[in-house]
């Protein structure tokens, strides 16, 4: 078997003639290789920074500036690429005001909407796990101290 080929049976059903699956593929398993859609979509949308712009977008309207005084640690033009991809994916529209100084504005998107409330899920669960997640990385940092002790 090649290196890197899946030995799971959701990828041993093989392929028809021009690429097309054989069988029925599970629909929560998402091709792991770089090129994949859904591995772009979902890198984009999980980094910790889109992460934090939409969660600050929800339901209001923000300025460059206000973005990145509130998210600690971003960098001005990381920034302006996050806004730029999530802008680019449809979950932010950018308003420019023709002003002098210009003034140019963020929101979320109806479709960014929708993911903001899933980002919010997970934050809810992390919040109800910490102290077990807590806990668990307690265990582990004592069991590797104790194993590099022998």
């Amino acid at each position: 078997m090649e290196e890197g080929t899946s030995k799971s049976p959701s990828h041993l059903k093989g392929t028809g003639s021009a690429g097309e699956l054989i069988g029925d593929p599970d629909p929560f398993q998402w091709d792991t290789r770089e090129g994949c859609e859904v591995r772009q979509i979902l890198d984009r949308v999980a980094d910790k920074w889109s992460l934090l712009v939409i969660a600050l977008l929800d339901r209001r309207r923000l300025r460059f500036t206000q973005l990145r005084r509130e998210i600690d640690g971003i960098s001005q033009r990381m920034l302006t690429v996050t806004l730029r991809q999530l802008e680019r994916d449809g979950l932010v529209e950018r308003t420019v005001h023709a002003v002098v100084p210009p003034r140019v504005e963020y929101e979320l998107t109806p479709l960014g909407g929708t993911l903001h409330a899933t980002i919010r899920a997970l934050v809810t669960w992390t919040e109800e796990h910490q102290s077990e997640i807590a806990r668990a990385r307690a265990a582990y940092d004592t069991r590797e101290a104790a194993d590099t002790q022998l």
